[in-house]
């Protein structure tokens, strides 16, 4: 179930008559749901328009802004979907258990071009509604990773080429000084904690941010983003 205008729009374009449900609320007076209720007529999926108390219903308590939709279920790989290419740039994420950090780190993977978001089976953030609000829908045009272990997975990925480089606040060098250009893969930490000691010691790397201000540490999908960028600034230069 997905809820949320931008959310329910990102699944019409990524579904379309695929979804089994499109439901809009039939308040009169809003453009925004008419143009949504168009939006999936055009796309081949069907718009219900229902009253607000049905998907107050269906939301339980998620803040659906008048949009609701049922989609398939969401393509979680294994880790053999990731192959390592020069352009491979993969996002692992190491117990983050917040799903707002969670959807936003998704938003900024594939809005930075990522091959893909990684993360273990266990003590992190399911896919859930919320984390599909916070990623704006974006969760829709992710490929989706789901591993039984990060430090193995980590450990495979690195005897396939790739670079594993870890974020974290006391890292030994700044993100801009280290080699970025060839398949990387960029490890958060969670919440409060950071690296796990296993995560930290699969790492080529350990980079911190470049900060001037009195704030020492940044919110984990702020990092990502940060990182994510470094890395997309690098290669276009590099091109």
């Amino acid at each position: 179930m997905i809820c949320g205008l931008q959310p329910v729009r990102e699944a019409i374009a990524a579904h379309g008559p695929r979804l089994l449900r499109v439901l809009v609320s039939n308040q009169e007076g809003s453009p925004q749901l008419d143009a949504l209720a168009r939006f999936a007529n055009d796309r081949g999926a069907k718009a219900e328009r229902v009253a607000r108390s049905e998907l107050d219903k269906l939301a339980r308590g998620a803040k659906h802004q008048g949009a609701v939709a049922i989609a398939p279920l969401l393509d979680v790989r294994t880790l053999e979907a990731i192959v390592i290419e020069p352009s491979t740039l993969v996002v692992a994420l190491d117990e983050l258990e917040d799903p707002q950090n969670f959807g936003a780190i998704v938003r900024s993977a594939v809005a930075m071009g990522a091959t893909a978001v990684m993360w273990p089976e266990h003590r992190s953030a399911p896919l859930s509604p919320a984390v599909f609000r916070a990623s704006a829908g974006a969760v829709e045009h992710a490929t989706l990773v789901c591993v039984p272990g990060l430090p193995n997975a980590l450990t495979e990925l690195k005897a396939n080429g790739a670079s594993i480089v870890g974020l974290d606040a006391n890292g030994s060098v700044r993100i801009d000084e280290v080699e970025l250009k060839g398949p990387v893969v960029l490890v958060v930490g969670a919440e409060g904690k950071g690296l796990r000691k296993t995560v930290r010691a699969t790492c080529d790397v350990v980079a911190r941010l470049p900060m001037s201000g009195p704030i020492a540490s940044l919110n984990a999908s702020v990092s990502a983003a940060i990182g994510l960028y470094e890395v997309r600034r690098q290669r276009e230069t590099a091109s």
